[in-house]
Formats: C-alpha cells, structure tokens, sequence
C-alpha cells in the first residue's frame, strides 16, 4: 500500500474538457490543483478527428490538439498535471481518500470527478481499424454527422439515442441505413415512428454488422447478414455510426455515490454536487443526454465554482 500520503485542497480525476476547465478555474481560484489524467489522457476527444462545432476555432481543431491546448492552458495557471488513473477511493469519513495506481494515496479537501463515459462499439476488428484511423467510425452523429452532408451513411442501434441520432443524420445525409440486431426497436414508439416515417432512412430490421469495408484508409461500406434469411449484403457508405450507448467510467464511486441504473453519477440539480460533501462531478461522467465537449467544459466550470465555494465555506 502507500509509503506516503499527500494531501491536496484539489483533486482533478480524469482529464478532457471537462477536467482540464475545472483545472483552469480551480487554479486561478489558488486551488493548487492536482489532476490525474486516467486511463485516456484527453478522454473522448483524442478519438475525434475534427472538431468544428467548438467555440473559439473558427477552421476547426483536431481532438488531440485541442487537448494538448486545454492542458497547457490549465499548466499555465499551475495544475499540476500527473499521468496515472484512480484504483480505489474511500468517501466514508471527513477525509476523501484516493489510491492512484493502488499506491500512492491522496487526500483531497475536494474532489472533481471528470472520468467521461466511453462509447460502447461492436468489437469488430475492421471498425476498431476505421475508428483509430479517424476515417469514418463515429459513435457521435452530432459531432461528426457534418462531415458527411449529402453522402450514404450507416448507424447501429434500436434505441432512443440511434433513433434521434438517425433523424439528426437524416437532414445532413442523402440516404441513412438504419441496422437493427434484433426483431423490435428499443425506442419509445414517437421515436420509433418518427424513423419510420422519415424518407431517407432505410430501416433493416434483424440485421447484424459483419464487417466494415473500406480501402485501408477510409469507409466504402458496410457488410451485415440478415439473421432470419441468412442473406448476406453490401451496403455502400462513407460513415458508420455506432449508436449502441455508452459506460459511465464510475465503477470505482459506486459504494460512495448515488448512480443511476446506468451508472452516470447524480448530481444536485442546478449544480455539480454529488451526495457526498465536497465531491463535485462534471461532464459525461454525470451527462447521459448532451455529451459534448462545449457541455462538459460548462460543467467544469460549475464544479471548480462550487469547489471553490464549499473551501471558503469551510473556512
């Protein structure tokens, strides 16, 4: 266990924009943050190829270079930025107790939680291929689904979420392929009619991804099987979009926070605090419904705010 203990008034878990703006804050506040940066340092973003839909980068950015830029803008105001994930926290007394790497424990006056919510993908070794390379697997069609106006795409899911991400793709798309794995929709039924009645989305019912085809660099479709026939087809398109839901990363809060059946974490309406005094959330992390960067820096935000309220509260 740990040879040391460090005591921190701020502890950042977890990066992205999120974390990095609650670093921002909480520095300018004299918080001396210390942010750890979790398993995918960046978070979802550094999977983003482009981003054009942020504020303040009129030619659009690049994940990855955003969060480079996020990171210097927190160091430049004196986070101290750490490599390293949380293994194990103890929220049961006065003292909020961390273990980064099952070694070294940390206790925080405060604690911004910012570990994100990783998208679910089939596993498919030719998506996972188009994913890493940025050449047309998304599982976010408001972030990407402009980079493929007038073209053929294709989304899996039978949700809620695949439906309005169907529907949001629909008005930028010339031809939207829906595939359903199984016989019925999940969706509620206004959701469900709502794609049925659309024109350009082609829904295939009992349909299961094969295979991703591209040409090594980018996608030129999709092969899938029909479960009932045994059929096997080829559906061409430049973008696949997986809309099967996401995982809170928040496993590790679970005997200490209130979750939702999801595991997001639930947050005091109107604010990022958790059930626990001095432990604030932000992000995807708390956000099943908006999950985007301008929304979980937002939210960073409100959680140095209220971290730094909470300190002066103490005082």
């Amino acid at each position: 266990m740990s040879q040391s203990i460090e005591h921190v008034k701020c502890l950042i878990i977890g990066s992205g924009p999120a974390g990095y703006t609650a670093a921002i804050y909480a520095a300018r506040a004299n918080m001396a943050p210390v942010l750890y940066q979790g398993m995918q340092p960046g978070g979802q973003l550094t999977t983003t190829n482009e981003v054009e839909n942020f504020p303040g980068y009129p030619d659009g950015v690049t994940g990855p270079e955003m969060m480079v830029q996020l990171q210097a803008q927190a160091q430049r105001f004196g986070t101290d930025v750490r490599d390293g994930w949380v293994t194990k926290v103890d929220f049961s007394g006065p003292v909020h107790k961390v273990w980064v790497n099952e070694t070294t424990e940390v206790h925080a006056d405060t604690i911004i939680i910012s570990t994100g919510a990783s998208a679910k993908y089939l596993g498919l070794p030719s998506e996972q291929h188009y994913l890493q390379l940025g050449g047309g697997v998304s599982a976010c069609a408001v972030c990407d689904g402009f980079f493929y106006r007038n073209q053929e795409v294709v989304i899996v899911g039978a949700g809620d979420s695949a439906c309005e991400e169907a529907y949001y793709l629909s008005k930028l798309c010339k031809k939207v392929t829906m595939l359903v794995r199984g016989e019925k929709f999940r969706a509620s039924k206004i959701m469900e009619d709502r794609v049925r009645k659309t024109e350009n989305i082609t829904i295939l019912m009992n349909t299961e991804t094969l295979e991703v085809l591209g040409d090594g660099q980018v996608v030129t479709g999709v092969k899938a099987i029909n479960k009932s026939s045994n059929e096997t087809i080829e559906i061409p398109a430049t973008g696949f979009f997986v809309a099967i839901g996401h995982q809170p990363n928040t496993a590790i809060f679970r005997d200490y926070l209130e979750l939702d059946e999801t595991g997001y974490i639930i947050n005091v309406p109107g604010s990022s605090k958790t059930n626990v005094e001095g432990v604030f959330v932000a992000g995807d992390a708390a956000d099943h419904v908006y999950r985007q960067a301008i929304t979980a820096a937002g939210t960073g935000c409100m959680a140095a705010l209220d971290a730094e309220r909470y300190l002066a509260s103490k005082e």
